[in-house]
């Protein structure tokens, strides 16, 4: 799977620019109507860059806990400047006077959900992943750095975006128009092999650190989403991603690999990548290796089962062999404990609710309560924002998301919900 090709940016937004013209487009997205921007009063003082954050009260919802299992009926979540400032049972907390209250009576309440593998290319497409209950989220790439812009509208303008991990460029052999997307990527345009050499690697990797990129992304092997590849081709050898995984290391930078077949995977996860996307030929071997290291699995299920109601045969008979292989590897890597993230993988201007990932982390096996992790405490691990994303909890981000019944019995209620809170802000 993995990123549709996308038109280039204006040249107002490519090379420096891109945190001005972030900038630009959350004042341009605001004034035009295509998302709600943050009401006034909320603190977000757009002169100076800090970033938005809401006061808010959610009162009367069933509060679930995803580190602990936890259910509090009728509770408060008190939010402050966009964090959560105190959350218990009524007549426990205190509800500060004149803020606005979400009613939430009848509703489960739980912190905003994590897409760990998504492709943002434009402002439309993070507003819908919001909206669908992602209030954070790690970029699996994009063409032309759109996501640090998406990463910086975000931070102006919490209700257009979510919270987002950029990962720049895809540092892939063949660059096709990315070479584009930054004058010192157009050189490598030259060489006949494309991006393989040491070099050149390490040129797409510090292009990417240079223009802000907080992780790296690169593939072990082709795509399943183009029926002309074969996914099980290696496309990088285990020296060739290490050179990567060095690259990225040296700036303090993780790596997110494109993998298919369990030599690719294996490779990658011994190279030293931080975690396995996709991942659907995985075997024992290296699913042990990664739990020794601490390499996560992100393993897009959502994305390889929408392959299955493909026009195309090939897609379609690759969706219906691969998920049920998919889905007995995430069970696997559960019970042998590999942490397991919730990614979408979504692109191309469809974005997947990150519910119906949870969905199917439970069809494959896993309790409704370890699958709500993948897409709450274990993808915020992930992204190193386990201290404040993941819960509703003192300190933690005002995110929060309603639902209109227990997703400890019935997770589908994830894929739709009612009413979605970002940085305190009510959508």
């Amino acid at each position: 799977m993995c990123l549709e090709a996308t038109p280039p940016p204006s040249p107002s937004v490519t090379r420096r620019g891109v945190l001005a013209g972030a900038a630009a487009l959350a004042g341009t997205v605001a004034v035009s109507g295509t998302a709600a921007a943050a009401s006034p009063g909320t603190g977000a003082d757009r002169s100076s860059g800090t970033p938005a954050g809401g006061d808010l009260v959610i009162r009367g919802g069933t509060l679930l806990d995803p580190a602990t299992g936890e259910v509090t009926e009728n509770a408060v979540v008190v939010i402050e400047g966009g964090t959560v400032r105190a959350a218990g049972r009524e007549g426990v907390v205190t509800v500060p006077k004149g803020v606005e209250v979400l009613d939430a009576h009848g509703r489960w309440v739980l912190p905003g959900l994590v897409d760990a593998h998504i492709h943002l290319s434009t402002a439309a497409e993070a507003r819908d992943a919001v909206r669908q209950g992602a209030t954070s989220a790690r970029s699996g790439s994009t063409t032309f750095y759109q996501d640090i812009a998406v990463r910086e509208l975000a931070r102006h303008s919490p209700a257009l975006a979510p919270r987002l991990t950029a990962a720049g460029v895809f540092v892939t052999p063949d660059l096709g128009d990315t070479v584009l997307a930054d004058p010192d990527l157009t050189p490598l345009v030259r060489l006949k092999d494309g991006v393989r050499s040491a070099e050149a690697l390490r040129r797409v990797v510090e292009v990417n650190l240079a223009r802000g990129a907080d992780v790296i992304k690169t593939r072990v092997n082709e795509r399943a989403g183009v029926p002309e590849q074969d996914p099980l081709a290696q496309v990088y050898s285990y020296e060739q991603l290490a050179e990567i995984v060095a690259a990225a290391r040296r700036r303090g930078k993780g790596v997110l690999c494109h993998s298919y077949s369990e030599q690719g995977c294996h490779d990658a996860v011994t190279a030293g990548i931080r975690s396995l996307e996709h991942g659907a030929f995985v075997g024992e071997r290296t699913l042990r290796e990664m739990r020794r290291r601490g390499t996560y699995f992100t393993p897009t299920l959502s994305a390889i089962a929408g392959m299955i109601d493909s026009p195309n045969p090939i897609l379609a008979e690759r969706g219906r062999t691969y998920l049920p292989v998919l889905k007995r590897a995430v069970l696997a890597a559960h019970e042998l404990g590999v942490p397991l993230a919730a990614g979408t993988d979504s692109s191309g201007g469809t974005v997947r609710p990150i519910g119906r990932e949870v969905e199917l982390m439970r069809a494959a096996g896993l309790s409704a309560l370890d699958a709500l992790r993948t897409a709450t405490t274990g993808a915020a691990r992930l992204l190193g924002v386990q201290h404040a994303v993941g819960r509703l909890t003192r300190g933690f981000t005002g995110d929060a998301i309603l639902v209109t019944g227990d997703p400890l019995t019935d997770v589908t209620v994830l894929k739709q919900p009612v009413r979605v809170v970002r940085a305190g802000i009510a959508l």
